[in-house]
């Protein structure tokens, strides 16, 4: 396999902007020098992950989830270091070197297998578009769709297409544009027992994009016959659906703009809320909202609208996504039309058949209907307690909500709230609250799998003056001009030998910036122990090496060597005792020598 050459991975750290890198997955805020944000690889309240643009690094000290800024993208797109590096050169306009001739037509095109499916997924969709739109049997799928009220400029829009019912046709076109037959086979397009038959077929097409723009997946309508009513593609390596969310990329500019989004349950309701202007609407994909899709959001959000459908699951399901929001520190609204003559007929609609029933302007006040998810949920409580439910059951209802607020004076607020509603002392919903069993079986079925806070990180490594040292180094990159002054022979603490051969590696490929130094983005890749590479990416983040760090490692090789010498001297009594017990009367005089020789060495060091 052919590799990228140092120099060019080099040069794309090099031109890499750690906040912007960052910043297209966190919102980040500035905060003495350094960038700070909501962690995306835990549920977290406040801030504890933060970025070094001069370093290029990035910690959580919540979750201990740290490292390079490559190393980053790697985890947000679950892709290699090489393709984060290929993913990074692309967006930054380098020419990337690889090592080896003859790197075969896909290394030669510089594709990875990631960009090779996301390519042949973009063709079909393109395939499948002008179906809808350009052939006569296609015709009846764009007249359903032209009658559900969508427009000519949303098929557009959302490169909305059509698979026709001959499900082999898919297989024959693609070959014959050069895909072989083994790659077909692996896409999940088509049936795993009948492998050259359509997955798709005689349905109306949605293509699913990830949040850059790239086709994933496709998303399916039946309009004729007997089947499911959607179907959706399989997970793949380019595709999961507990994480993607349909039209992000298309609504992804509005998000920005306003830091709100809403969420819909289907694809026609997306479309028709783009339609009546609403383009910052997404919605799941065939599954109940997630972590991974709310952190999503979180990255470019502060407010969450929920356009919930209108029957009692839909109903249940907002309540499953206001805490899903809340803990990922997401403000939930939840829109609720007012009772009016006009709009009362369309709360049981939606949003597709209120825009196709009631037009755009109907869908755009149906929008602005909100209210707090704390009036929400309070209403179900009081909904509860009217359907003769206990009336201590029907307050403990809202104490999943209350344990998620991270303000103890909204929490307070809350209790004041709960007890008017329910004509009851505050003090009474508070022990009540504190005393709570809410995780039993009655509340779990309120939000049964709620993600518990991260448990604390077991880090076995232990500072000590080696682990120091060798940190100082690493954190600073100076190891090459040091590489004279310490030997591994000096080192015994597995954590900080560990750390010293991953700079030694550094050092023997030739993986030295022109100043001489090893940049840490370079480096943690090579330390082999998660806990030493957590180590020191909290190390690097902080300023603890920053300030005087000659002193600090001359320092460091003293106290190393010290305790070298004295660990030896100690060493070296026991043995004359046993020396002269045994009355070796050579091997006595070799170690009075030798003690006499660390001897001296103490005295200078102390002296």
């Amino acid at each position: 396999m052919s590799l990228i050459t140092q120099n060019s991975i080099q040069e794309v750290i090099d031109k890499m902007d750690a906040v912007a890198v960052v910043g297209d997955y966190v919102r980040l805020e500035k905060r003495s020098g350094r960038y700070v944000g909501l962690c995306p690889f835990h549920n977290e309240k406040t801030p504890s992950f933060t970025v070094n643009p001069d370093k290029k690094l990035y910690y959580c000290f919540g979750c201990g989830k740290g490292g390079a800024v490559l190393n980053f993208v790697m985890e947000m797109d679950k892709i290699s270091f090489p393709e984060a590096v290929e993913t990074m050169a692309k967006r930054l306009g380098v020419e990337l070197v690889y090592e080896n001739a003859g790197r075969g037509k896909e290394k030669d095109d510089k594709r990875s297998a990631t960009d090779a499916l996301q390519e042949l997924y973009t063709r079909v969709a393109g395939s499948f578009h002008y179906c809808l739109t350009q052939t006569d049997a296609g015709k009846f799928a764009l007249d359903y769709t032209l009658n559900r009220g969508v427009s000519a400029e949303m098929i557009e829009k959302f490169r909305l297409g059509y698979s026709p019912p001959d499900r082999r046709w898919l297989f024959d076109f693609l070959t014959k544009k050069g895909y072989s037959e083994e790659f077909l086979l692996a896409s999940g397009l088509f049936l795993a027992k009948y492998p050259k038959v359509s997955f798709f077929g005689d349905r109306l097409m949605f293509p699913i994009n990830n949040w850059q723009g790239k086709t994933v997946a496709f998303g399916a309508r039946l309009l004729r016959g007997d089947g499911p009513k959607y179907i959706n593609s399989a997970e793949s390596p380019i595709y999961k659906k507990g994480q993607t969310l349909f039209a992000m990329d298309l609504a992804l500019p509005e998000i920005r703009k306003t830091k709100q989004a809403y969420i819909a349950e289907g694809y026609m309701d997306v479309i028709a809320l783009h339609q009546a202007g609403a383009t910052n609407a997404v919605a799941p994909l065939g599954t109940a909202f997630t972590d991974e899709q709310a952190r999503l959001l979180r990255r470019f959000a502060e407010r969450i609208d929920i356009l919930p459908d209108n029957d009692s699951a839909g109903q249940s399901a907002v309540v499953k996504e206001i805490l899903m929001c809340r803990r990922n520190g997401l403000v939930a609204y939840i829109a609720t039309p007012e009772e009016s003559s006009g709009e009362k007929a369309m709360q049981m609609k939606d949003p597709a058949d209120i825009l196709k029933e009631f037009g755009k302007e109907s869908l755009t006040n149906y929008t602005k209907h909100v209210i707090i998810d704390f009036d929400f949920l309070l209403s179900r409580s009081k909904f509860f307690n009217n359907a003769n439910y206990e009336r201590e059951k029907a307050i403990a209802f809202m104490f999943p909500y209350l344990d998620i607020l991270d303000s103890e004076i909204a929490r307070d607020a809350a209790f004041g709230r709960i007890a008017d509603a329910f004509h009851v002392d505050r003090e009474s919903v508070r022990n009540d609250f504190n005393r709570r069993d809410w995780m039993s079986a009655q509340n779990a079925a309120v939000q049964p799998g709620m993600a518990q806070k991260p448990a604390p990180q077991n880090v076995s490594v232990r500072l000590n003056d080696e682990l120091f040292l060798l940190a100082a180094i690493a954190v600073n990159g100076n190891y090459p001009q040091l590489r004279p002054l310490i030997s591994i022979k000096e080192i015994e603490d597995s954590a900080a030998k560990d750390l010293f051969i991953a700079l030694e590696d550094c050092f023997s490929h030739d993986e030295v910036g022109p100043d001489n130094k090893i940049k840490l983005d370079i480096l943690l890749p090579r330390i082999n122990s998660a806990n030493v590479r957590r180590f020191i990416s909290e190390r690097g983040i902080s300023d603890e090496f920053s300030s005087n760090s000659e002193k600090l490692i001359s320092d460091g090789i003293k106290r190393i060597r010290l305790k070298r010498i004295e660990r030896r001297r100690a060493k070296i009594v026991i043995e004359l005792s046993i020396a002269a017990s045994e009355k070796d009367a050579a091997r006595i005089e070799e170690l009075l020598l030798e003690k006499e020789h660390l001897d001296v060495e103490l005295q200078s060091f102390k002296g």
